[in-house]
């Protein structure tokens, strides 16, 4: 199985949910500015949207989207209780939440915010975004230890977006049951050592 990943990227809730799982896999990097493959090659020949994560297995098959990849994983390694069963109420849940995770954070406020191409005014709108979200998920965290019952991917999705922000100027402190949530999940054995490997790495990549 190799993952094909960008350092610090949501690439790094698979990487999470792996570890977690005790899983083996390859970790193949991808430069996100050249599209190039660190081991050489043209990553758009592996996803023509030169998106990361996919996952490749070892039969050939590819995954691409998190929303796809992160219940796969959960499903593959039934052991490590990383996603209700299929066909359950719970399990409903976790979509509801990788769904919220992906569209109204991930994608609606965090790349707009991320990027040196985005216009002030689409900022700004990206910005306005965010005390709703972020209140819904706050009050959800307030009496919870996870977004689910248990540890799921989508604890693992959520802790890669949320790294996101201090480098954009929104202090997660504001709401504390989501500091506090994000604290806690950092200090699983598993999600700290995908923090670390990915902050060396990304750290190299600097110089």
């Amino acid at each position: 199985m190799d993952l094909y990943f960008a350092p610090l990227a949501c690439s790094l809730a698979t990487r999470i949910a792996l570890y977690e799982a005790g899983a083996q896999a390859r970790y193949i990097q991808v430069n996100m500015l050249t599209k190039q493959l660190a081991e050489g090659g043209d990553f758009f020949a592996i996803n023509a949207l030169g998106q990361v994560p996919v996952l490749h297995e070892d039969d050939g098959w590819t995954l691409t989207e998190n929303s796809a990849i992160l219940p796969w994983v959960a499903d593959r390694f039934p052991q490590a209780r990383l996603a209700p069963p299929a066909g359950t109420r719970e399990r409903a849940r976790l979509q509801q939440w990788l769904g919220f995770i992906g569209t109204e954070l991930h994608k609606a406020v965090f790349v707009p915010l991320l990027s040196k191409d985005t216009e002030e005014a689409v900022k700004a709108y990206a910005r306005g975004k965010i005390p709703r979200r972020f209140d819904l998920l706050a009050r959800h965290l307030e009496s919870r230890t996870f977004l689910l019952d248990e540890f799921s991917v989508a604890d693992a999705y959520l802790v890669t977006v949320l790294n996101w922000a201090p480098y954009v100027g929104v202090d997660v402190s504001q709401w504390p049951a989501i500091a506090s949530w994000a604290q806690r999940v950092r200090e699983r054995p598993a999600v700290a050592k995908a923090f670390a490997d990915e902050y060396e790495i990304f750290r190299r990549t600097q110089h």
